[in-house]
């Protein structure tokens, strides 16, 4: 039985070597910059993340799904105008096309993180979870930091709306 044990156990661990260096090509690939959580009241449930996505690769990648220890749910999200109105919208991807950036702002694409565990403090660190259309996964760390916005948005309210 031990002599069957091990074959698994080999196959187990080439199996872990080459989900380990995905995820080397991976970071080489798509780089984040300037990731932060927006700091939000300690009654608010929701809030936003933002970042700029590089991508160094030959290949268009797109995020479609993120995930959170500090949220239930994380969602993939953009402001549209409608009839005059911004709304925000749920997205089922945001690209990065080869050799260029995309920014995740206030008042456009953004990571919204709901149903928050606990309240966020400015100056805590947030785990954040990027899964690409490849299945590959991107974990990175985003200071929570106050954030105003310029131009058309409500100070504080992103855009018009509550909590990022």
């Amino acid at each position: 039985m031990v002599q069957l044990a091990l074959p698994s156990l080999r196959v187990a661990l080439v199996g872990l070597a080459l989900a380990l260096a995905s995820q080397s090509v991976l970071a080489q690939s798509l780089a984040v910059e300037n990731a932060q959580v927006r700091a939000v009241p300690p009654v608010s449930t929701t809030t936003a993340a933002f970042m700029v996505l590089h991508n160094r690769g030959d290949s268009d990648l797109a995020v479609v799904d993120a995930h959170s220890p500090a949220a239930r749910v994380a969602e993939l999200h953009n402001h549209v105008d409608v009839d005059g109105v911004m709304q925000m919208r749920r997205v089922d991807e945001i690209g990065v096309p080869a050799g260029a950036s995309t920014e995740l702002a206030p008042g456009g694409l953004h990571l919204m993180l709901i149903d928050l565990m606990a309240p966020l403090h400015e100056g805590d660190e947030v785990e954040i979870t990027l899964v690409l259309d490849s299945d590959e996964t991107l974990t990175l760390s985003a200071p929570v930091k106050r954030i105003e916005v310029m131009g058309g948005g409500m100070p504080g309210h992103g855009g018009g709306h509550q909590g990022h």
